[in-house]
């Protein structure tokens, strides 16, 4: 898998574990919904700022969040 789609699964299941919808979670980082889902699917890229506002709203340190992508992506 490539890096965009496994930030895309790993995000997707920390949105999920919160019960947030993309809206919700869209509404909490400033951005729009249609961003979550194309981020969700590996279609776009987050900046560094935008990672920080998701693990922000999600209750997640950047670092865990990397961690587990880091897992996933046998680094």
């Amino acid at each position: 898998m490539e890096l965009e789609q496994v930030f895309g699964s790993v995000l997707r299941k920390k949105r999920l574990e919160k019960n947030y919808t993309q809206e919700a979670l869209a509404d909490l980082c400033k951005v729009d919904r249609t961003y979550i889902g194309l981020l969700e699917r590996g279609k776009r890229q987050p900046t560094i700022t935008t990672i920080f506002k998701l693990c922000n709203s999600l209750e997640v340190k950047p670092s865990e969040l990397f961690i587990e992508i880091e897992l996933l992506m046998n680094i």
